[in-house]
């Protein structure tokens, strides 16, 4: 006979570690970069009373601690509904619903789900795990080159006007190339615009790029300067900081490889020999990073 505390019990809900380890980067990188002081900030929303200073442990530590205190409490259903709170993703609704997909692989593990619903998160017991060997969300390269992006303007990036000026002759130099077919001369040109214009946004927002953990670092730990960074470095950055989505990620490593070709020794060996569609997919890349950069940098 089932009595009210077996009730409490089902309905309580403890995570394992993988999946407090997963919520704690959800926390600290992936919804979005929270330094020490915000951590606190957050915690301390949910019921704790801490203060930020000298002998502050690591944020991973920290987050790791605060989610131990939590599990199996009401105050754990509330910290799950913050850090996925729709009104945190305004604009960005489907980079929310995926890190939520992601997050639901973990915790089904748990017997539970998260749910969107709207405006409001929930959530739901589940009986069995459904592991996808193909996730729904991924790209196609038919889909993205038939995008249409109308009224795109590097302007609305606010970079230097110099540096856009600049940018902006670089754009005719890519047309003039198209109109003749001149397709390595269109990687080359595109590929270096696209990275003058994450050096512009990184040089923009220093502290988010410094921070992220796939910025490259010497031999001593340290970031490195900007300008010795790689597209590389520039494309996985700004991916991992929110300002590019998925989608112009994937493709933009593929532009990178391609630019690589500069070298002529690579390119024979390789037998790399670019035509009109590789010259479109290298324009794509470069029209939906702006398209997206302009608008993620506009609700910073």
């Amino acid at each position: 006979m089932r009595t009210p505390l077996d009730f409490v019990f089902k309905n309580k809900m403890i995570l394992q570690q993988k999946t407090l380890e997963t919520l704690r980067n959800i926390i600290n990188e992936e919804t979005e970069y929270r330094s020490g002081p915000n951590l606190v900030n957050f915690f301390n929303e949910l019921g704790f009373n801490d203060s930020y200073g000298q002998g502050f442990p690591s944020r991973w530590k920290y987050t790791d601690d605060k989610l131990t205190l939590i599990n199996g409490t009401p105050q754990l259903d509330k910290c799950i509904k913050k850090v996925f709170s729709p009104i945190n993703f305004i604009g960005r609704i489907p980079e929310l619903d995926k890190l939520i997909n992601g997050f639901n692989q973990f915790i089904a593990f748990d017997k539970w789900k998260v749910v969107r619903k709207e405006t409001e998160i929930t959530f739901e017991r589940v009986d069995k795990i459904n592991l996808e060997s193909k996730t729904k969300l991924e790209i196609n390269e038919e889909d993205f080159l038939n995008q249409e992006f109308n009224g795109i303007s590097i302007d609305l990036i606010g970079l230097d006007g110099v540096i856009t000026d600049a940018l902006k002759i670089r754009f005719e130099e890519i047309d003039k190339c198209l109109k003749v077919d001149a397709s390595l001369a269109v990687i080359f040109l595109v590929g270096s615009t696209l990275e003058g214009i994450l050096l512009g946004i990184a040089s923009k927002y220093p502290q988010e790029f410094n921070k992220a953990k796939s910025s490259p670092k010497d031999k001593e730990g340290k970031v490195k300067k900007h300008q010795d960074w790689s597209l590389k470095d520039f494309i996985d950055v700004a991916f991992e900081v929110r300002l590019l989505n998925e989608d112009v990620k994937k493709f933009s490593h593929v532009l990178r490889d391609f630019r690589n070709y500069i070298h002529p020794y690579q390119q024979v060996c390789s037998n790399f020999n670019p035509d009109k569609h590789t010259s479109k997919i290298c324009c794509q890349v470069l029209k939906a990073a702006i398209n997206q950069l302009s608008k993620n940098v506009a609700v910073r």
